[in-house]
């Protein structure tokens, strides 16, 4: 493996699967299947899982409901509920796992301290960081970049639908190609929606390298980990 340490990031909306709320069973037997592969080839994982496809604060912002503070923290929660179903379905795998929240939920998760999440990882258990920073006003991605640099991963894995960044939207434009290396430079000149700007600043800030790729192909998170040219690296 190229790697030793990695953090996934995953979206809430990539679970939906072709639902069109909640948790899609397969994909969730997908997920955890690619990441018991990474596990047994000897990587240390950790997660990092956002709830858009239970609720989203600004959803909750824009409908009216509540304010943005308040519907941040509700989307904090569909974050957990996210973590606790992809913990079940890896325990189910027989992998060891760990899941800690940035709010404190004592019955059903750790407080995340830094070096108890560390310890864990060393120890062979996936952790599972839910509740985003514990913080309104910051996005999962923000929170990933967060827990990698805290965690001293080598790279944030972004995976989502697609096989990396385009020049445009590929499901819009049939045109647009797709980048093999990008600099951080470039993702802010071009405006790029790679992560949010926050995310990207505390990625270069860190010098943390992120890899955007597909992670509804079977076998790309291993490919990513073993340094296979999948997807497109930031740096």
């Amino acid at each position: 493996m190229k790697y030793k340490r990695v953090l996934l990031k995953l979206s809430g909306e990539a679970l939906m699967g072709n639902l069109q709320y909640g948790i899609d069973p397969a994909i969730l037997d997908q997920y955890s299947n690619d990441v018991k592969k990474v596990v047994d080839a000897g990587v240390e994982v950790a997660i990092v899982i956002g709830g858009g496809n239970i609720f989203r604060g600004v959803q909750g912002v824009a409908g009216g409901l509540v304010d943005r503070a308040q519907g941040d923290y509700m989307g904090m929660l569909a974050t957990v509920i996210n973590a606790m179903a992809l913990q079940g379905a890896l325990e189910k795998l027989g992998i060891k796992t760990r899941l800690l929240s940035a709010i404190h939920m004592e019955q059903i998760a750790e407080p995340f301290i830094r070096r108890r999440a560390v310890r864990h990882l060393e120890k062979g258990r996936v952790v599972i960081f839910g509740a985003g920073t514990g913080n309104p006003y910051f996005t999962t991605d923000t929170a990933a970049s967060l827990r990698s640099v805290e965690i001293e991963a080598d790279l944030v894995l972004k995976g989502t639908r697609v096989d990396g960044i385009y020049t445009a939207d590929p499901e819009k434009d049939p045109n647009a190609t797709r980048f093999e290396n990008i600099s951080f430079e470039e993702v802010y000149e071009r405006g790029l929606n790679v992560m949010d700007l926050t995310a990207i600043t505390l990625c270069q800030q860190n010098k943390m390298p992120i890899v955007v790729f597909d992670m509804n192909k079977d076998g790309n998170f291993l490919k990513v980990c073993k340094g296979e040219n999948v997807g497109t690296t930031v740096s």
